[in-house]
């Protein structure tokens, strides 16, 4: 068996590419009982299957391109800390395809399986300005 941090990453790149076309339930696989996600706006969830129907409502369809995937063993407890970066491209709800809009996926891997994750991009900011309501421009 590959070392823990080179798992770890395996385990969740897997997710990810899963959780992409989408496929929840081959997402699953990758997670443990008790799985906790934050997603954006600190929506909570507990199953791939929620983000993904989460993100139907948002995108007409999401992919990600990594960027890189990092990882850290924290050596008193076991667990892998996993941060996958890159960018979302796909299409709004209205068919206006977008990309290079940054994210940022924090995860933990526990006995070989995803315990939780942090989902953060820019698409709230990438909707307001579209919206017009940007405080700032992009």
């Amino acid at each position: 068996m590959n070392d823990p941090v080179t798992h770890a990453i395996q385990v969740v790149e897997s997710y990810l590419e899963r959780s992409m076309i989408p496929d929840p339930e081959g997402a699953s696989v990758y997670v443990a009982d008790g799985l906790t996600i934050t997603f954006t706006g600190g929506r909570a969830f507990t199953a791939p299957a929620q983000t993904t129907a989460f993100n139907a409502q948002r995108y007409a369809w999401v992919k990600k391109r990594f960027i890189r995937t990092d990882a850290a063993l924290d050596p008193d407890t076991g667990d892998v800390h996993v941060y996958n970066t890159g960018h979302l491209h796909g299409a709004w709800p209205d068919g206006t395809a977008f990309d290079g809009n940054r994210y940022i996926d924090i995860f933990t891997v526990r006995d070989g399986l995803i315990v939780a994750t942090q989902v953060w991009n820019d698409s709230a900011e990438i909707l307001l300005e579209r919206a017009g309501l940007a405080e700032a421009p992009l």
